[in-house]
């Protein structure tokens, strides 16, 4: 993949969804709720401010992130589903 967002914007990729619930029953895709966590696979350079200084985004690529329901802009590449957000949107760092 050749792919760098710009500024404050982070390339995750959402973790897939469980197939079974915890009793074992089978969850068809229309009844699934997409999950809000996923792994950052890449990061712009960083917000600017009033200053015009650069100031760096607080996640890296690797991290596992959390962010709301809502959040990004669902995107495609190479075949892959990927999620377009900025660093404002995410809630947090697991781990």
């Amino acid at each position: 993949m050749n792919f760098r967002p710009l500024h404050d914007r982070v390339l995750v990729q959402r973790e897939e969804s469980e197939e079974k619930s915890a009793g074992g029953i089978i969850i068809p895709d229309t009844a699934k709720e997409k999950p809000m966590q996923g792994t950052v696979k890449a990061t712009g350079a960083g917000a600017r401010d009033e200053q015009g200084k650069l100031v760096p985004l607080d996640v890296k690529e690797g991290d596992v992130i959390l962010f709301g329901k809502w959040s990004g802009t669902e995107i495609k590449l190479d075949g892959q589903d990927y999620l377009i957000m900025k660093e404002s949107d995410i809630m947090g760092i697991v781990g």
